[in-house]
């Protein structure tokens, strides 16, 4: 990436998507992920092979990854929690797999019933088995500023995780305010700390938005030095083992915001700003993202249309 570009990983697609309530039909989440890429996202996050008696949001992402044509430059992804999710990843044509781990030992017990050391574990075989096919792992650290079931979470906590999932071989690691609570301040020193033990080049940021901070917080991680960070069109999502938790922050609001920045993203808002009506139309729902709401009303005003 230039030095004022920033990647951004849609997570719309599968993190958004598994904790809205409605289930969709695969062809809508396809629909989905291919306006996203004609709007000029590069990198998205579009399954989980995860058992559907679990996660029946996710179910079929295997005909999802199988449906969508390659394309120069844009990554497919896809959830796995394990070895058995890996090789189904596999065998559907899956380029690039996540992992995810936890900063909380209570998070981790509730939400993949074991201990955060049995998790890590449990992924030593998932990195060999996918460095042996050549797929790129990208890791997922949850409660990075906070839990909902044990409070506050230490730095060092955070950053034991974070460094073991890039020893055993996650190219980035994601850093996960699940409970939405983070400030600014504290984003900086979450940042700040991980650095200290990997290339802050190797660190991504995942805001939710329950207390209205994502953007500030993004911006936060930004000044820090970050420049990847996980969106999700409309704000979708939150986390069913985070209760009270909202949405990932809005694409369109970061896209926004690192716009007026000056920073390139490769991405065009108003096509961003339809595919959000797009998904919440077949969700039932109104958009999370101040920025498609302005921009909604601005087309009213001029009379714009709002493509279905």
């Amino acid at each position: 990436m230039t030095a004022n570009a920033v990647r951004l990983v849609e997570v719309g697609p599968r993190d958004g998507l598994q904790n809205e309530p409605r289930v969709l039909p695969t062809e809508t989440r396809i629909s989905l992920i291919e306006r996203l890429v004609a709007a000029g996202l590069r990198h998205l996050e579009v399954g989980a092979f995860v058992s559907p008696r679990w996660v029946p949001q996710m179910a079929g992402s295997d005909e999802v990854m199988r449906c969508l044509a390659p394309l120069p430059g844009v990554t497919y992804s896809a959830l796995v929690p394990n070895e058995r999710g890996l090789d189904a990843a596999l065998a559907n044509g899956c380029r690039e797999v996540a992992v995810f781990a936890a900063a909380s030992d209570a998070f981790s017990q509730r939400n993949i019933n074991c201990s955060i050391a049995e998790s890590l574990e449990r992924f030593e075989p998932v990195l060999s088995k996918a460095r042996e096919a050549g797929i790129a792992v990208r890791g997922y650290v949850s409660c990075a500023l906070g839990c909902p079931f044990a409070g506050d979470v230490a730095l060092a906590d955070v950053v034991r995780v974070s460094t073991e999932l890039y020893r055993m071989g996650c190219y980035e690691i994601s850093l996960g305010d699940t409970v939405g609570r983070g400030t600014p301040g504290k984003t900086k020193a979450l940042i700040e700390a991980c650095a200290s033990e990997m290339p802050v080049t190797a660190l991504a940021g995942h805001f939710h938005d329950t207390y209205g901070m994502a953007i500030a917080n993004l911006y936060a991680a930004l000044e820090a030095g970050v420049r990847v960070f996980d969106s999700s069109v409309s704000g979708l999502g939150g986390c069913p083992y985070s209760p009270g938790a909202t949405g990932n922050v809005a694409t369109e609001d970061v896209v926004y915001l690192l716009g007026e920045q000056g920073l390139q993203t490769g991405i065009k808002l108003e096509a961003l700003v339809d595919t959000g009506h797009f998904i919440d139309q077949k969700l039932g729902r109104v958009t999370a993202s101040r920025t498609a709401r302005a921009v909604i009303a601005r087309r009213g005003r001029t009379g714009e249309r709002i493509p279905n």
